[in-house]
């Protein structure tokens, strides 16, 4: 929200401008004489008028829009609460600007929807994927089954939830890229931010080692390595044994408790400290070797 505080802004002033010139003339001319509506028509005065309502309209949402996007709740659910609000916010702009406009003109709009019907609007335009965005929204949102910050995984891209809105769902990975999904479509979720991650960590060490003298060491280095990231770790790397014995070394597995969104990182840093960790106690990673027997 922060990066469309400026053109909302300019928005908002083009707007007001838009009604400071125009209600002066409007007074003047006397635009607004009541027994013009009741017959459709269009001249200078109707669109000075359609001008004005609608300037209005969009200043009002840009003003809400704006104060919205000052909040800057830690609550995931909050954030979410606000998301969708700004989100709906421009239907409601947009509905307001038609049915206002039409009345405008003269047209009867309670005539219309009466006449034609809302099933006959709902059909006639195909909006059936429409209103499932839509109430599928509404019961996400009611569910909490994810809200705006929350860590999620759904067919096979994980990123942060960015935005909620009315119809669909903004989701943006670590690298920046944005997939907006339709909110009918927002099955079979993993939410990733519901409890503690744990990043992995395997580490190549010789066949050669004294693992026994090793493992006596390696409590004290996780501790060290715990310490200098309580900002990162929750609780100290824990050492599982042995993982695989491979062709020329033997895998140790590490893991640290983590947050979700530090379940990558944590694991760069934990690699990058049992590299340094292991070359103090005198071991070195080993490399593919292949012995050659001649008879």
């Amino acid at each position: 929200m922060h990066n469309t505080k400026k053109p909302a802004w300019i928005r908002f002033f083009i707007c007001v401008g838009v009604l400071v010139i125009l209600l002066p003339i409007s007074f003047l001319t006397k635009i607004f004489d009541i027994n013009d509506i009741g017959s459709i028509k269009f001249d200078l005065a109707v669109l000075l008028r359609l001008i004005m309502m609608i300037a209005g309209v969009i200043a009002v949402e840009t003003v809400v829009t704006i104060l919205l996007g000052f909040l800057h709740p830690q609550n995931h659910r909050a954030r979410s609460v606000i998301s969708i609000v700004s989100s709906l916010l421009k239907y409601v702009a947009g509905i307001v600007i038609l049915c206002w406009g039409l009345t405008i003109i003269g047209v009867n709009v309670s005539t219309i929807v009466a006449s034609v019907g809302i099933i006959t609007l709902v059909v006639g335009f195909s909006a059936e994927s429409l209103i499932s965005d839509v109430v599928t929204g509404a019961f996400m949102l009611f569910e909490n089954q994810y809200n705006v910050g929350d860590i999620v995984e759904i067919g096979g891209f994980r990123g942060t939830v960015s935005s909620i809105g009315i119809r669909t769902t903004s989701i943006t990975d670590v690298g920046g890229n944005v997939k907006i999904v339709n909110n009918s479509d927002m099955r079979n979720i993993l939410n990733r931010s519901d409890k503690t991650s744990k990043s992995v960590c395997d580490f190549c060490i010789p066949y050669a080692t004294d693992i026994v003298s090793l493992e006596e060491k390696i409590p004290a280095m996780l501790d060290r390595i715990f310490e200098a990231h309580t900002d990162m770790m929750k609780s100290a790397p824990k050492y599982l044994g042995v993982q695989t014995l491979s062709d020329s070394s033997v895998i140790l597995r590490f893991t640290v408790e983590v947050e979700e969104k530090d379940i990558y990182s944590g694991a760069r840093v934990l690699n990058h400290d049992l590299f340094v960790g292991f070359r103090e106690l005198g071991v070195e990673v080993p490399f593919p070797q292949i012995d050659v027997h001649n008879k």
